[in-house]
């Protein structure tokens, strides 16, 4: 079995090989552990975690949200928030916060925990917010509040992420997923070029690199052409290998579910406070529309 996206994208025509990717931490972690449990304490705690999640859900992707290991660790050690605000450069939080060591270490511990338990059976995809929307994170968690954005400090994060992400190269990793805020829009839209490093990252590692896309538009770039999977529920770019259609609202309303391409798959965002009885239901309608 495969330990890299690429192997699951399509090839010379061929479909692609997920049928559901899932977005599920926020109501497993509800369910596994509760609402004050914390699975990111240590590497064999987040394991007996994912094990659990990965056992009751059995998604086709293996994914590990780096973000919420970051705001874990961080409402662990709140005295760092102090750190966080000692310079009034835009993207200085988001580097004060992504230069920790101690999530670093706790991160590549976990990935080679993560890595032993799949032993090769589903690709293992780092999932962290794109470089804006972890920006705004690291602002308010610096108790800056929103700030606005400009092209030089989404640059100046993509290169902090970059440098994160590169940490842990030596793992067999399988692809990189950025989540653009649903809950906020790039002013001008999303400019992938600003991604740079990170897409350089991405190459360089070989690790297939998906964005999923929020309620803004992505502005046309040549650097669209170098992303090979798109997720989101709206239009797709003119590009990539791979379409993740995003049918959450559609799935949790009852509602009918579109027909796939063969380079398309379903993406769901499982709520947090979810009824496990109707999530395993939907994922079985899932499974057999896709099937």
């Amino acid at each position: 079995m495969s330990q890299n996206l690429a192997d699951l994208m399509p090839v010379d025509g061929a479909s692609v090989n997920i049928r559901t990717w899932l977005k599920s931490f926020s109501y497993t972690k509800r369910l596994l552990v509760g609402e004050s449990g914390d699975p990111w304490e240590s590497a064999s705690r987040y394991l007996a975690y994912f094990s659990q999640a990965q056992g009751l859900l059995k998604p086709d992707v293996a994914v590990i949200e780096v973000g919420e290991l970051f705001d874990a660790w961080l409402q662990r050690n709140p005295a760092v928030k102090a750190e966080l605000a000692g310079k009034r450069k835009l993207s200085y939080p988001l580097r004060k916060l992504l230069e920790q060591s101690q999530p670093r270490e706790l991160l590549a511990e976990i990935i080679e925990a993560v890595l032993a338990q799949l032993r090769g059976q589903l690709p293992l995809v780092l999932s962290m917010p794109s470089p804006g929307s972890w920006l705004q994170k690291a602002s308010r968690a610096a108790g800056r509040g929103e700030v606005e954005l400009d092209g030089d400090s989404i640059e100046d994060s993509a290169m902090y992420v970059a440098d994160l992400a590169r940490s842990v190269s030596g793992a067999a990793v399988g692809g990189l997923l950025l989540e653009e805020s649903l809950a906020g829009v790039q002013p001008g839209g999303v400019d992938p070029e600003l991604y740079r490093p990170l897409i350089n990252l991405a190459r360089h590692y070989r690790w297939p690199l998906a964005l999923r896309m929020g309620e803004g538009k992505v502005v046309d770039s040549p650097a669209l052409a170098e992303i090979d999977v798109f997720i989101g529920a709206g239009d797709f770019p003119a590009a990539g290998r791979a379409q993740g259609l995003d049918v959450s609202g559609m799935v949790w309303g009852g509602e009918p579910l579109p027909p796939l391409t063969p380079t398309q798959f379903y993406f769901v965002d499982i709520p947090r406070d979810a009824l496990p009885e109707q999530v395993l239901d939907s994922l079985a309608r899932l499974k057999a529309d896709r099937a």
